[in-house]
């Protein structure tokens, strides 16, 4: 399946609300709708639906909850809200438990605990997100699908306290995880999360994949160099505009579509990486795509600038 942002927003055209085969079924609970823009900037809508038919899909729940338009015969959100995509390279997108969807919204069910989240941003950087950290818990506690997935936390050399951190905010939520080395290895059926300083990270998949800027990673934040000395914030453009240096960390979450997402708690050394290990809860997280710390500083990224 296609991951392109585009083609994850689109339906299969309105056969697939009537046709998809999901049936009336049970019904499921406690799903989340939030609906945002800028990056999650800009709040539009938030909503928790405790009952929800068995029929639901991403697409219906929100057309049943808020006012939303369509183009391309109804596949294609235009507009939630009144806040409209199409134009200057902004469009909608939507994530299931912090993870971007391989189906359309109007065939991609809606599970127990879902955290369904739509934004509406500028794509000029990429058109694929693979993940975000801003549904936290998600994707650890009701997992990818209706599956819950194990969890792995690999550990560098030298973040103990770091990593004592982040085992700790896992268990906290109920999610018991894994304790292994730096390049062990999660496999493509469970969740990673790599607790280290860049440099120890560096060859690693996910950070690899950041390296390479959004375009590959989807995250709007880099290290200068492999020996990870200072951390580049983005703009939505992609376009360094924020250069941190000793004790800056990174929140984020990339992937490939071979395997399930891989978070990083990361940092330009060990007092970085500490304190995004810190900055693992709910409150801190709750709608940044990344989020990148110096301290208990938070910085959100992509950095908006004026007239983002």
């Amino acid at each position: 399946m296609l991951r392109g942002a585009r083609i994850a927003l689109a339906t299969l055209a309105t056969a697939g609300v009537a046709g998809c085969g999901l049936g009336p079924g049970k019904g499921t609970s406690d799903v989340t709708l939030t609906v945002t823009h800028g990056f999650g900037t800009g709040p539009v809508a938030s909503l928790t639906a405790h009952q929800v038919p068995g029929s639901e899909t991403v697409m219906r729940m929100l057309q049943r909850s808020l006012k939303v338009t369509t183009r391309y015969g109804g596949g294609f959100v235009q507009s939630i809200n009144g806040l409209t995509g199409g134009s200057s390279h902004r469009d909608w997108f939507y994530y299931v438990n912090g993870v971007q969807a391989a189906a359309g919204a109007a065939t991609t069910a809606v599970h127990r605990g879902d955290r369904i989240w739509w934004d509406l941003h500028d794509w000029s950087a990429t058109e694929s997100i693979p993940a975000v950290v801003g549904s936290y818990p998600e994707p650890f506690v009701h997992g990818v699908g209706g599956k819950r997935l194990p969890v792995t936390v690999e550990c560098g050399s030298d973040v103990g306290p770091a990593c004592d951190k982040v085992s700790a905010a896992l268990a906290a939520i109920g999610v018991p995880g894994a304790r292994q080395y730096i390049g062990t290895g999660s496999g493509p059926d469970s969740l990673g999360v790599v607790v280290g300083t860049w440099r120890e990270l560096d060859g690693q998949v996910a950070s690899a994949l950041i390296s390479k800027g959004p375009s590959a990673s989807g995250v709007y934040a880099k290290f200068s160099s492999a020996a990870g000395d200072s951390l580049q914030l983005l703009d939505p453009q992609g376009r360094v505009v924020r250069t941190l240096g000793a004790g800056a960390g990174l929140v984020a979450a990339t992937g490939d579509p071979q395997s399930e997402p891989t978070w990083l708690i990361t940092g330009t050394d060990t007092a970085g990486v500490l304190a995004a290990a810190q900055a693992l809860n709910a409150a801190r997280l709750r709608n940044h795509f990344a989020l990148a710390v110096q301290g208990a500083t938070s910085i959100p990224v992509p950095v908006q600038g004026a007239g983002v």
